[in-house]
This record gives structure tokens, C-alpha cells and sequence, in this order.
């Protein structure tokens, strides 16, 4: 047989199989949260930065729900993987990184881009380690409840707080202290700082707080879109201040595991970044990777 006689029912059946619907479902939604994210630096540039930091918000709720919905449907692909970790690259380094450029960070001249640049790359970097780290059979199996570094997600939401501030009319930062905040976000994504994830926690809500929480989550969404600029800017302050919280309770888990260990070996980091020679080795051909990348 030929490479080329399709003929043979198995060359067919390979090469034209269908792909389920369910397998496209996750990666529509990817698409939109990408689509959502382009359209953040174009209203960025035209001024209309409100609507700019909706779009990033929005693109940050899809890209929290597509993982989710993959599993749910058992709609995880390779492809889905990589195209939701390009996604996040693009939405949550890109452009918020050109949104405060074009808002502020210019007045800076080359200092200012440099910061931008800076905080777009990190949010490269930052992807492109937990991607390398994901399946790492060093780390301890308390450390998948952890995040290694900010997520980019958050990074990007946190990173906008000089924007919530001027919208809550409080007066617009120095440019200065908005490129040192910028970099400082940009530094912790790609920090080893343990991050709670709660990735691993099955929440279940008994049977009497499922209509209360239903009226949280819809009291949530009404203050978010009455009142944008307030809960965006206490979400934030409340996320940086709780990450000492997460890296203490790394640590705890670490030192009662040291304790309890049958072999006494001591655990006290976080999990390990890649080394260079890990970067080196070409990936595994059969990685199965899951359809969340954070």
C-alpha cells in the first residue's frame, strides 16, 4: 500500500474521523475570551478605557469557566490546551500590559514600555513554567492545591488597580508609582510565592444554602456591574493581602508532612521551577495534558 491509497477503510477512517461537538465547545469559548481580550487594546487605544477593563473582565470569566465546562463534558484536547494557553498570554499579559501603557505608562517614554514589557513577559514566563511543571512527580500532593506565582488571570486583574482608582475618582497615580506597581505584579507572577488555588477542594453546598447562595452569586454580579470600580478595587486589595495567607499555608502543610513523613525528608519550597536542562529536553509526545491551563 502507497502513502496515498485511501482506498484502505483504516486510511479513511483515520484520517476523516469526526470530532465530537463537545470537543469544539471548550475551544469556542476560548475563542471569545481571545476575541474579548483583542478588542480590550483596541478600546484602549481609541480612550474608552472602561469598557477596556470590562472586556479584560469578561475575558477573565470565560477563561474560568472553559476549563470547567471541558471536564464537565469531557471535552479536553491537546489542542484546547494550547489554545487556552496562548489565550491567557494574550488577555492577561499582552493587554493589560498595553492598556496601561496607552492609559499612562507612555508619559514615562521608554521607562514606561519597559515596565509594560516587563509585566507582558512575565505573564509569558509565568505560563510557560506551569506548563513545564505541570506534571512534576517531585512535588508534594498538597502542592497541586497551590499555584506557583500569581496566575495570570489575576495578575491581570490586579495589575489594573491604578485604573479602578482614578474611576473611583481618587485622584490617578505618579506614572512612577504606576510602573513600580506594575513591575511588582509582574514579579510575584513569575516569584515562587505559593498562591491558593482551591483546585482540588470539592465545594458542596448543603441542600438548605443552595437558593442562598444562588441570591449571593446574583448580589455579587448586580455590585459588580452597579458598582464596578469599588468591587474591583477591594477585590484586589483583599487578593494581595490574602497571598501571605496562602504561602503560610504552604508552609504548615510542608512542615506537618516533614513531621508525619515516613522517610523525614524535608519539604519547605515551593514546587521547583524548571532548570535549564528540563527546558533543554523536548516535550513528551504522549504528555495528556489537561484542557485548564492557568
Amino acid at each position: 500500500m502507497t502513502p496515498y491509497d485511501f482506498k484502505d477503510p483504516d486510511v479513511r477512517r483515520r484520517r476523516f474521523r469526526p470530532i465530537p461537538v463537545r470537543m469544539l465547545v471548550p475551544n469556542v469559548i476560548t475563542l471569545l475570551a481571545i476575541c474579548a481580550g483583542l478588542t480590550s487594546i483596541r478600546l484602549s487605544i481609541e480612550g474608552r478605557m472602561s469598557l477596556a477593563v470590562y472586556a479584560i473582565v469578561f475575558a477573565a470569566a470565560l477563561d474560568g469557566i472553559d476549563g470547567r465546562i471541558a471536564r464537565m463534558i469531557k471535552g479536553q484536547s491537546k489542542f484546547g490546551a494550547e489554545l487556552d494557553s496562548l489565550a491567557d498570554f494574550v488577555n492577561f499579559g499582552v493587554a493589560p500590559a498595553l492598556m496601561l501603557y496607552f492609559w499612562q505608562l507612555h508619559e514615562l517614554g521608554n521607562a514606561g514600555w519597559i515596565a509594560a514589557m516587563v509585566f507582558a513577559i512575565s505573564g509569558g514566563l509565568r505560563l510557560a513554567r506551569f506548563n513545564a511543571t505541570m506534571d512534576d512527580p517531585n512535588k508534594p500532593a498538597f502542592a497541586a492545591n497551590f499555584f506557583t506565582g500569581v496566575p495570570a488571570p489575576a495578575g491581570a486583574i490586579t495589575v489594573l488597580l491604578p485604573i479602578y482608582v482614578a474611576f473611583l475618582d481618587l485622584g490617578r497615580w505618579p506614572a512612577a508609582l504606576t510602573a513600580a506597581y506594575t513591575l511588582l505584579i509582574a514579579f510575584l507572577m513569575v516569584s515562587r510565592l505559593p498562591v491558593f488555588s482551591g483546585k482540588t477542594k470539592r465545594m458542596r453546598v448543603p441542600p438548605e444554602l443552595v437558593l442562598p447562595a444562588f441570591v449571593a452569586v446574583i448580589v455579587f454580579i448586580a455590585l459588580l456591574i452597579a458598582y464596578p470600580w469599588h468591587v474591583l478595587s477591594i477585590g484586589t486589595v483583599l487578593y494581595l493581602l490574602a497571598l501571605p495567607l496562602g504561602y503560610k499555608s504552604y508552609r504548615d502543610q510542608a512542615r506537618a508532612m516533614q513531621a508525619t513523613g515516613p522517610s523525614g525528608g524535608e519539604v519547605t519550597s515551593p514546587p521547583s521551577a524548571p532548570t535549564l536542562a528540563n527546558l533543554s529536553e523536548p516535550p513528551d509526545d504522549d504528555d495528556d495534558r489537561p484542557g485548564r491551563l492557568h
